[in-house]
């Protein structure tokens, strides 16, 4: 066979997909579209929610009996590093909703195994950022408090203090920064591994070009996200078991009015 007679390997280029501008209300209407399908989906949406709310409160609970409270604050702040992909069954949902496909347990918790190799490799990205959050956290409080506290008791005394003060705004300003880069490198990435079955950075530079695009709403879509998680924690965490959903569920649409679909 001749070299010439040898197909060349196709690859799709990122640069050959296009995102769409949206615009505010296209945004609030994402969280409309999200609670329309946690209430179709049923106890199903609500008790994938309340698996994560229940595995949050084992971990919050074994963290203060190891006498490890200063972790608890980081940990839910990691969590939204990698809320993305916990929240793949619920994108999986929405997927079924939208064609018209029934829903089951069986392939919306499996939905991530005919892109297996490249799921695996975000799930190994989210988990270093996840590390380098908490290896980042645990180095910030050693810093700001010399003579570490030992109780929650004693650490809730110390944060009016002015060591306490700096490690809260030391804290928001390294976390804020990574959940930035995780915002802007995950806007879409998960959703469109799992429908297009393409890998983890390809879907990462789409979301970057939705970012770039149309940085005002993403912003908003940003504090839409924040807000609904904050307002689930503020309830307890019992309140994330409604949160979770909804937010999981509204990502998806944000992906369908952000990405122009494949020929």
């Amino acid at each position: 066979m001749a070299v010439t007679d040898i197909a060349p390997c196709q690859a799709a280029p990122v640069h050959r997909e296009k995102v769409r501008a949206v615009t505010a209300a296209q945004v609030a209407g994402w969280i409309g579209a999200g609670w329309r399908d946690t209430r179709r989906a049923g106890r199903l949406s609500l008790l994938y929610g309340a698996g994560f709310v229940a595995a949050g409160l084992i971990l919050t609970v074994g963290l203060a009996l190891a006498g490890m409270e200063y972790l608890i604050t980081p940990l839910i702040e990691g969590f939204m590093l990698v809320a993305p992909l916990l929240a793949l069954g619920l994108y999986e949902i929405s997927r079924r909703l939208e064609r018209g496909e029934p829903l089951e347990w069986r392939p919306i918790l499996t939905c991530w195994r005919p892109n297996r190799f490249h799921m695996m490799t975000a799930g190994l990205i989210y988990m270093l950022f996840l590390m380098i959050w908490a290896r980042l956290a645990v180095i910030i409080f050693a810093v700001c408090f010399p003579s570490q506290p030992t109780d929650w008791r004693s650490l809730t005394a110390v944060l009016p203090t002015i060591d306490g003060i700096a490690f809260i705004a030391t804290s928001t300003i390294f976390g804020g920064a990574l959940a930035t880069i995780a915002f802007v490198t995950n806007v879409v990435t998960l959703p469109a591994m799992l429908d297009r079955h393409t890998d983890f950075f390809a879907g990462a530079a789409l979301s970057v070009m939705a970012v770039a695009r149309n940085p005002g709403p993403m912003a908003l879509w940003a504090a839409l996200l924040a807000g609904i998680t904050g307002l689930g924690l503020a309830l307890g965490l019992v309140g994330l078991v409604v949160a979770l959903p909804v937010v999981g569920h509204a990502s998806w649409h944000a992906y369908r009015d952000l990405i122009v679909p494949e020929e």
